[in-house]
């Protein structure tokens, strides 16, 4: 099958490994096992596998396709089904203006088939972006019903029928109804114009801004159809550290182009915007948020750009944060700065994410209390088409974090969850780190601030404080390499992303699997490892580069590898010895009543479990506590024994993988698998690095012996210690 969109000359490869990968083929027919065409990764979980091979589904027994393609987006969505079902059955269907035969699939709305209407499916509370997916009879004949109040919702449910089908299950019985919990689903790009993408490690940025607007690259097409086929239904372009040139009308030109393909699929775009723009392309003064000449300025330039792209989302702006502009560079708050332009684009029905990662200049007591500290005073302050963004965690991403307190403290503040797709702190591309039980352990992560059950999930769709406008952001992992994301299994958090944020209850585990039958196989056989290395691999990640709640423990800007000696520097908050303060006594933050008191700006009962050190979960113990290294756990061992330990599990854990990921060779397609043994190979190599280089400076620390039968590092401290990355991918530049 061919990849979404492509010329043809872009399959091409060397020779040699053109050659190798013929060898590959050959060595698995000579087995026994089935061939496999090689694939490269573009088409990601929308292959629509043909019959015949290892990972083909079951005939769909579609034989009629009633779909009406009158607008953009029903264009769109009869072009899907025809590639899908086409794909998966080997024929394709016929298509006709109403059912008229048995297994016709009738796709549209109540006012775009009448045949639809006069079923009269109840669609109340379904909205503007959900749908029904029905078994029915129509006209005499056994049918499969995808109906929606509007086009873009029955868009959606053709995605999750074509989903349905690639698992393999059967059309029979179904009745299906499904809406969004959150309005506004969203990819950041940290993309900068010149194409570098901060904390990118998959390539440039897909955004060929030179060449906008007049080519529109395929990329882009298919870039929107996979995003609306897990139902993301925005983007934001560029990067949070804003060049305020996107505002330009050379570039709002090239916006608008990008726009135009997207809009089909149900996407709106959004651009990041510097604070400081009034003054760096309007010729102003100040960028005063009260100063009503800057008002004005971006009123106009609010209607410039509606003018250009009438369904603009809105913009995202990082303000007063690691040496951005904002209002209190003029002693304004972050409500006087978010407000001033949710006036600008209220008129268009636009809408401000402000967020909240910020810290001060001074250096704080706990970088971990600055965003509570700014923004729960603001409470109640911000206009209503303001959504604050809030990370997931206080600090910065890392691969375990307690849940952020501003969830939960800002009752009258519609809150955005802002996760990070690309891994900045898991291992870049070339680590296996799915993401989905992190965003899970979030999502339903308990605030008790109404009591049990008030989990950060219901803040953040608004069911907790009845807010009407909900989002979640997630920052891209997306590039310009033919896979997409730089590993094929980064993926998957690409996908877990989009389906938790059109639904937060779904389980990790389950969108694993479904992932996976889409991406590489619905063979049990290939199913069930591999989603036991996915569901494993956060916890190996995390083990190796700091457990029991270490964090922030990672190389200087680049963050890629271990780095628990990094200190000095402009800010004592950017090393890592601010965060473990490992000492000879013992190791982690006090963020109790007697340390920072961080634990107060929790809800009581939470604040009373995270400010006892027997309470604590085990895996926040060191982010909440200073503790004696011969600390025992609750397995008996002491603290620093069972950090040790931990390590060399994660270690252990990547080599189980890769053993796993071997067995399937002749399962998956020669190249995907090839490439996926190599990177698991540089993961092991990698995580015995992270443990090495952190038991040897741990143990400098602490002076304790290692535990009986634990290998001592190859290395000396010194050896670790010297190792530099000056052009470690996704740097901050």
């Amino acid at each position: 099958m061919l990849p979404l969109t492509h010329s043809a000359g872009e399959t091409r490869r060397p020779r040699a490994v053109r050659f190798a990968l013929s060898l590959l083929c050959g060595i698995t027919l000579l087995a026994g096992a089935p061939a496999l065409q090689a694939e490269d990764g573009y088409d990601l979980w929308l292959r629509y596998a043909a019959p015949g091979g290892a990972s083909a589904t079951a005939s769909p027994g579609i034989t009629q396709l009633v779909a009406v393609a009158d607008s953009p987006v029903q264009a769109a969505t009869h072009r899907e089904l025809q590639r899908g079902l086409e794909a998966l059955s080997g024929t394709a269907p016929v298509g006709a203006k109403t059912v008229t035969r048995a297994g016709a699939l009738l796709v549209g709305t109540p006012a775009s088939s009448p045949q639809i209407a006069r079923l009269g499916f109840d669609l109340d509370g379904l909205g503007d972006e959900g749908y029904r997916i029905r078994s029915a009879v129509v006209g005499g004949h056994a049918t499969t019903v995808v109906t929606a109040n509007t086009d873009v919702g029955a868009l959606y449910g053709s995605f999750h029928l074509l989903r349905l089908l690639q698992a393999g299950q059967s059309l029979d019985g179904l009745d299906i109804r499904e809406a969004p919990r959150l309005d506004v689903r969203v990819l950041n790009h940290w993309d900068n114009l010149d194409r570098y993408v901060e904390r990118g490690y998959a390539g440039q940025s897909i955004w060929d801004w030179h060449r906008l607007p007049g080519w529109l690259d395929p990329r882009y097409t298919d870039y929107a159809r996979a995003n609306a086929s897990i139902g993301i239904n925005g983007t934001v372009l560029n990067n949070v550290n804003a060049n305020a040139e996107v505002l330009t009308p050379m570039y709002l030109d090239k916006v608008a182009a990008i726009a135009g393909v997207l809009r089909p699929y149900g996407m709106k775009v959004y651009l990041s915007a510097r604070f400081s723009a009034p003054m760096e392309i309007g010729g102003l003064a100040t960028a005063d948020p009260l100063d009503a000449g800057v008002q004005r300025w971006w009123k106009t330039k609010a209607d410039e750009v509606y003018a250009l792209i009438p369904d603009f989302g809105g913009f995202l702006v990082k303000a007063n944060s690691e040496g951005q502009p904002g209002p209190q560079d003029y002693g304004r708050s972050h409500a006087d700065g978010a407000n001033m332009l949710a006036d600008a684009v209220a008129p268009h029905g636009g809408i401000v994410m402000w967020r909240a990662f910020v810290y001060s200049d001074e250096e704080p007591v706990d970088r971990a209390k600055q965003a509570y500290n700014e923004f729960v005073p603001l409470d109640g302050t911000f206009r209503d088409n303001v959504l604050v963004q809030v990370k997931n965690g206080a600090i910065d991403f890392q691969p375990r974090e307690p849940f952020h307190p501003l969830f939960g403290a800002m009752p009258k503040t519609p809150l955005m969850m802002e996760f990070q797709i690309t891994k900045e702190y898991l291992g870049f591309s070339t680590h296996l780190a799915y993401k989905g039980p992190l965003y899970e352990d979030v999502l339903d992560a308990d605030t008790q601030v109404q009591g049990p059950g008030s989990t950060v999930a219901r803040v953040i769709d608004g069911s907790l404080d009845g807010h009407a406008l909900t989002g979640i952001a997630g920052v891209a992992n997306i590039g310009s390499d033919r896979n997409w994301s730089g590993s094929h299994f980064d993926q998957a958090n690409w996908y877990a992303f989009g389906r938790l944020a059109w639904n937060p209850a779904l389980s990790s585990r389950d969108i694993a699997a479904e992932w996976t039958r889409m991406t590489f196989s619905n063979d049990p056989a290939v199913v069930e490892p591999v989603v036991g290395m996915m569901m494993a691999s956060r916890e190996a990640v995390v083990d190796y580069t700091g457990a029991l709640g270490l964090h922030h423990v990672m190389g200087r800007g680049h963050h890629y590898g271990p780095g628990p000696w990094v200190e000095g520097g402009p800010r004592a908050d950017w090393t890592s010895v601010y965060f473990h303060r490992a000492d000879a006594n013992g190791i982690g933050f006090d963020r109790t009543r007697r340390g920072s008191d961080a634990v107060s700006q929790y809800a009581p009962p939470v604040a009373e479990v995270f400010d006892d050190v027997a309470r604590t979960p085990e895996e926040f113990l060191l982010w909440f506590h200073h503790v004696p290294w011969d600390q025992p756990m609750r397995n008996g061992r002491p603290l620093w024994d069972e950090l040790v330990l931990r390590y060399d599990r994660g270690v252990s854990t990547v080599r189980d993988m890769r053993v796993t990921w071997a067995g399937l060779d002749g399962r998956i397609d020669p190249e995907r698998h090839a490439q996926v043994a190599a990177f698991l190979a540089i993961q092991q190599d990698e995580a015995q690095w992270w443990r090495d280089a952190s038991v040897a400076y741990f143990q400098s620390i602490s002076g304790r012996p290692l535990p009986a039968g634990v290998a001592p590092p190859p290395h000396p401290l010194e050896y670790y210690k010297a190792l530099e990355f000056p052009h470690a991918p996704g740097d901050t530049q």
